[in-house]
């Protein structure tokens, strides 16, 4: 099981209000990304040759995250099709829900710039993330 990704909120995330601006929730779901696919599939994976790009990010907003919250970001698999993956993010602050997101993401080779099917090795690894919750 892989521990969720642990976000450190900077002033710079901040608007006016003090609160986690919304944009920044997307960076959020970007680290949360790399820190599971380093798990999942190593630091010498070729990112060239089997890499992704987001085609679709969603984010539901409960609560504000502050600069003092030390946010957790747990990522579960919602689907894996032909070329696509679409991952689901939970943000929790001290054990509380704050925010929801999804993403599709796309299989894409940068070599041969062009999408591609998700790979065994993808399929493999990603089965290993927990399933989304039902009760979303």
């Amino acid at each position: 099981m892989i521990a969720p990704a642990k976000i450190q909120v900077r002033y710079a995330d901040l608007d006016t209000f003090g609160h986690v601006n919304n944009t920044v929730y997307l960076s959020y779901f970007e680290n949360a990304r790399v820190h599971y696919f380093n798990q999942l599939l190593g630091l010498n994976w070729n990112w060239k040759k089997d890499g992704v790009l987001v085609a679709k990010n969603e984010v539901e907003y409960f609560k504000p995250i502050l600069l003092t919250d030390e946010p957790e970001i747990e990522i579960f698999l919602e689907s894996i099709g032909t070329k696509s993956i679409t991952l689901a993010y939970q943000v929790k602050v001290k054990g509380e829900t704050t925010t929801i997101g999804k993403s599709i993401l796309v299989c894409f080779s940068a070599i041969e710039n062009r999408s591609v099917e998700v790979s065994d090795a993808w399929k493999e690894a990603l089965l290993k993330l927990k399933p989304v919750p039902e009760n979303w």
